[in-house]
């Protein structure tokens, strides 16, 4: 009967703590490889736009440790390559050299790998040239405030509008752009929110450099005020005299806390119109609000009609 032998452990630990070893020392050399990235396009001119898929890798050739080789391999880099100088080659022909990029490329390597050489010498780029447009942005709003607050002032858009570039076929149509849907619910706080620029649909070959745009808006408590306002008579013939059963006007309205000390009695102008109430054989007169501060809301006057009577 045949007996097997086993493998003494200490020769199983000896093996594994050599492999571990000579991997150490074998990586720990400096090698010369040839590494491939995808690459990335950067700051093509606004008024260009890519016709035809460039070459989507490049080869570089470097020298590191067999570390940082692997690493390298591993960590799948996308490389950014600048497009903004390009040499014309003929029609929507252009090219650049990526040597002239070394140093952009170089800093876009792992730390301690060392780019030797740049296997492509000529990219080509196949351009169109576009037209340009400056169109507005239209933003899509659901905004519900907190009970007893509200928006002061006006919603700002930055940038209300931005230059797009494109087929002249695609832009003759395109007045604005749409951002995407802020909705906001129970908003009693200044608010400052980024949307999406949306790219109309099927219009692909669009570009511009903005993508997003910024929606803000002041929001203040608000109470309800109420002042009573001495009127002004206008357009009443000489030697009338008039007399009104009412002397003054109760105004009322709503106000943000942070402007309720700025209103006054003469924060307004009220007038009545002899002239108009006379035209349509009227017994009063129609009191109307000429100057108010802007920054008023829901202004209401008491009583809408003022009685009068003649003396002659």
């Amino acid at each position: 009967m045949k007996t097997s032998k086993k493998i003494p452990k200490t020769f199983i630990t000896f093996l594994i703590i050599s492999s571990l070893i000579w991997l150490l020392i074998t990586f720990s050399k400096e090698y010369k490889s040839v590494l491939t990235f995808a690459v990335n396009y950067t700051n093509i001119a606004q008024d260009k736009l890519l016709q035809e898929t460039p070459i989507k890798e490049i080869d570089i050739a470097v020298k590191a440790t067999g570390f940082k080789i692997l690493r390298s391999k591993i960590r799948n880099k996308i490389i950014d390559l600048d497009a903004s100088v390009l040499k014309s080659k003929k029609n929507s022909k252009f090219y650049f050299l990526p040597q002239n990029q070394t140093l952009k490329i170089q800093k876009q390597l792992i730390s301690g790998v060392e780019l030797q050489k740049i296997i492509q010498d000529t990219i080509y780029l196949n351009l169109g040239v576009l037209t340009s447009k400056k169109v507005a942005l239209q933003p899509e709003l659901d905004i519900k405030y907190h009970i007893g607050y509200d928006l002061l002032g006006e919603i700002s858009y930055q940038p209300d509008s931005i230059v797009i570039s494109g087929p002249k076929s695609q832009l003759k149509n395109i007045n604005h752009l749409k951002l995407s849907k802020l909705v906001l619910n129970d908003v009693k706080a200044d608010f400052s929110k980024e949307v999406k620029i949306l790219n109309p649909e099927k219009q692909k070959k669009l570009k511009y450099k903005v993508l997003k745009a910024t929606i803000s808006g002041k929001v203040d408590k608000f109470t309800e005020g109420k002042l009573q306002v001495p009127f002004d008579i206008i357009n009443l013939p000489a030697n009338t005299n008039l007399t009104t059963l009412t002397e003054n006007i109760e105004v009322v309205f709503v106000v943000a806390l942070s402007n309720f000390t700025k209103v006054s009695k003469a924060s307004f102008k009220i007038e009545c119109d002899y002239s108009i109430s006379e035209k349509n054989n009227l017994g009063y007169l129609i009191p109307k609000v000429i100057t108010k501060p802007d920054f008023l809301k829901n202004i209401k006057i008491t009583p809408t009609k003022i009685d009068f009577l003649i003396q002659k």
